[in-house]
């Protein structure tokens, strides 16, 4: 059984977690180098897996320059930093894991996916859900016929209202000009899912939605512009205070890494580290006055080949999960990510049943519900030949549903609805 060389381009959450992972399937790959800027992140895979400090670099193109080293390069860079040494790494020869979404525009979407064939390089793209065992569960339902053929379906990303303020206002992903649009940071998961189920082309693509709630003129009367300097008349009750989320909550290390990042110098920050961050950095700031411009709420209307239809809703004010309906020609299917159950209706006996999904001990947000552990192990799967699954996105069908997603921004700005075919083509893909 072939062992995988790797190198890790990225080391914040999501390359953290894909290192963990690795750890655990040693048997199968061998990390032998990492890139990653902040040097308590870097030091964290250089001390898991034991590496010299000549195989830490302090960048991509430190990395990159040097003459290939692996099999396979994981790229979980930020979005706005994926096209460069992803096109790179293919130049040099390297198989990719590459996280979502796989680059800000649809051009640079496109040359990767058209540079990856021209090389022969293998691309796998991180969409993860697929691999949960919830998504997992229902794919097969969907593919045993017992709902028979798909006719329309119904998805809902809850994102929850923390993890929009936490993420999309104060976050890494608050402006589309700086890193890319909803659809596309968040949840280009969720179409990836949809087209996956539905198994055809999506054709044509409408969307509506907007920022409505975290906005200037909704912040209470003399709140200040950081929560932490006092004064605001809503400090006690206010489910996005910041001082509350990140610096009394001592168990959310996923929100004090990441508000702490470049100012912490290990791996997990103090109380001191997360103060500093909360008087300097856009963590700290209301949520009513923070630089953001990202949609709070959207919607995304599909038509794929042979009529079937798809509706798909993001919204920020909810607890978050996510669930789908679908409806098939011989019964209905409906699955809350957060159930143990997925139930069915048949038409045929008039009976509604349950399946069950087999537990996993990761939540969505610290290993997507056991996905992350899924590509993972699907990787060696697919890089070795053997592959039997359906769950692998390679850098074809990913650019594909990602291309769902740009058109529905421009059909969102624009106030059209799009012909995805010929929106794709217009980028050469």
């Amino acid at each position: 059984m072939k062992k995988y060389s790797v190198i890790i381009i990225g080391a914040g959450n999501r390359g953290s977690n894909y290192s963990r992972k690795l750890d655990a399937m040693r048997e199968h790959y061998d990390v032998v180098a990492v890139a990653e800027p902040y040097e308590g992140r870097r030091n964290y895979v250089r001390d898991l897996f034991g590496l010299p400090e000549e195989k830490c670099f302090c960048s991509w193109q430190d990395i990159l320059n040097q003459p290939k080293m692996a099999d396979i390069a994981i790229i979980a860079t930020m979005d706005a930093e994926h096209y460069e040494p992803a096109m790179k790494a293919i130049e040099l020869g390297y198989h990719l894991l590459l996280e979502k979404p796989v680059a800000p525009t649809p051009r640079q979407c496109a040359d990767i996916a058209n540079a990856a064939k021209a090389k022969g390089v293998e691309v796998l793209v991180c969409h993860v859900l697929r691999y949960t065992p919830f998504y997992n569960r229902v794919k097969e339902l969907v593919v045993s016929g017992t709902i028979g053929q798909i006719v329309s379906v119904v998805g809902v990303e809850a994102v929850g209202n923390t993890h929009q303020s936490h993420s999309y206002v104060r976050g890494n992903w608050h402006s589309e000009a700086e890193t890319t649009p909803m659809l596309l940071a968040k949840s280009c998961h969720d179409l990836d899912i949809i087209q996956w189920l539905v198994d055809k082309p999506c054709t044509r693509v409408s969307s509506f939605g907007s920022l409505s709630h975290f906005t200037e003129e909704n912040a209470p009367a003399g709140a200040p512009v950081r929560c932490i300097d006092g004064g605001c008349p809503v400090a006690e009750s206010c489910p996005y205070n910041c001082k509350k989320l990140y610096y009394d909550d001592k168990e959310n290390a996923w929100f004090r890494k990441a508000a702490t990042r470049g100012i912490s110098k290990e791996y997990l920050p103090t109380d001191e580290e997360v103060m500093t961050a909360l008087k300097t950095t856009d963590f700290g700031l209301c949520v009513y006055h923070a630089n953001n411009d990202v949609v709070d709420h959207q919607v995304v209307n599909m038509e794929f080949e042979g009529g079937v239809t798809a509706s798909f809703t993001m919204n920020a004010f909810n607890q978050g999960g996510r669930y789908i309906r679908l409806f098939g020609t011989k019964g209905e299917l409906y699955a809350n990510m957060s159930d143990t159950e997925i139930t069915v209706f048949t038409f045929e006996d008039r009976q509604t049943r349950t399946y069950t999904v087999a537990k996993t001990e990761e939540s969505i947000l610290g290993g997507h519900g056991g996905g992350d552990q899924g590509i993972i192990a699907e990787l060696h799967e697919y890089l070795s030949g053997d592959y039997t699954g359906y769950c692998a996105a390679n850098i074809q069908v990913s650019v594909q549903n990602h291309m769902i997603g740009f058109a529905a921004e421009k059909a969102r700005h624009e106030g059209t609805v799009e012909d995805v075919k010929k929106f794709s083509a217009a980028y050469n893909f």
